[in-house]
């Protein structure tokens, strides 16, 4: 009998909002939260945010500071976050 794996899941807030002059404006925001295995790799976890902002689809710009994953949607004046829930 194999013994089951466990996956730990670890929790990420993903917010999309408007900028302008090229920084995160906030004048609107769009937040949401998923899960994802310990290990996800950066392009997995874009692809999860991007499903839970509902923005699947769109082409993105991706930049990687620590931990943290920005996206700016390509051709628009807005910007996504990807962080992992504290």
């Amino acid at each position: 009998m194999k013994a089951a794996q466990t996956t730990e899941l670890r929790k990420f807030n993903a917010e999309l909002t408007d900028t302008y002059g090229g920084e995160a404006n906030y004048s609107w925001v769009r937040r949401a939260t998923f899960e994802a295995p310990a290990g996800a790799t950066d392009t997995q976890l874009v692809r999860m945010g991007k499903k839970a902002l509902q923005i699947t689809g769109t082409p993105c710009k991706r930049s990687t500071y620590g931990d943290t994953i920005q996206l700016d949607v390509v051709g628009a004046c807005i910007r996504a976050f990807i962080s992992i829930e504290d």
